[in-house]
């Protein structure tokens, strides 16, 4: 069945008409330094400010989800919701706090290609289309989103440019194993920075490195000395 809804987490505009399509793009500020949450939340976490900037997204994001049920259009709206990038673990107060979460396993952060500072959480939700407890673990991308519900909208893609997004519905949907994303590209500003490459056919991943961070102090997971 044909999409009629699609609401995207976090990235408005916004239509009170049940009938109506629409398309919401809400961006939080809130596990974005400098940190802050609102009295009901402040102080209130065992983690600090950023414990209590990641209750209050989350005490939001169940608004906007419970209105959704409430309005009985969770079956027909399509919920993304991701981060443009990993913690930013250099953040650190002049009191020694470190306010810029963590990305637990991998290497790097904000601001570099490695994969602590890339790889970042992708959740979807869409009841009557996308089987419930599922894990994808392909490699996607934010510019992923543009295809993909243009796809969902009946809207064609546009001819006069390379569109380096891939619909995202059959990995979601279980009719593809692998990602489109042979490649994927990583950039520093205008420049490029490093290659991922998942050869066809094959279970090897390589990554290139053109330039990388010098971290420091020696063994650290950030280039503190340079925040």
């Amino acid at each position: 069945s044909r999409i009629v809804r699609v609401l995207m987490l976090p990235v408005a505009s916004v239509c009170r008409n049940s009938e109506t399509p629409f398309l919401l793009v809400l961006s939080y500020l809130h596990v974005h330094t400098a940190l802050f949450s609102s009295k009901d939340f402040e102080g209130k976490s065992q983690h600090g400010a950023y414990g209590d900037a990641t209750e209050e997204m989350d005490w939001s994001l169940g608004q906007v989800l419970n209105v959704l049920d409430e309005m009985k259009l969770a079956d027909n709206t399509l919920v993304y919701f991701s981060s443009d990038q990993g913690a930013h673990v250099e953040e650190v107060t002049p009191k020694g706090e470190v306010h810029g979460g963590s990305n637990g396993i991998y290497k790097g952060g904000k601001a570099n290609n490695w994969e602590g500072g890339i790889r970042v959480p992708g959740i979807l939700r869409w009841p009557s289309v996308i089987q419930a407890g599922q894990e994808v673990d392909e490699p996607t991308s934010n510019m992923d989103i543009f295809p993909t519900v243009a796809k969902l909208a009946g809207s064609p893609l546009p001819e006069d440019r390379i569109i380096d997004g891939r619909d995202l519905m059959p990995l979601l949907q279980g009719r593809s194993q692998r990602s489109d994303h042979e490649f994927l590209f990583h950039y520093c500003n205008s420049y490029l920075n490093a290659v991922r490459w998942h050869p066809r056919n094959s279970t090897s991943i390589w990554k290139a490195f053109f330039f990388t961070p010098k971290f420091t102090p020696e063994g650290s997971n950030g280039c503190f000395s340079t925040h």
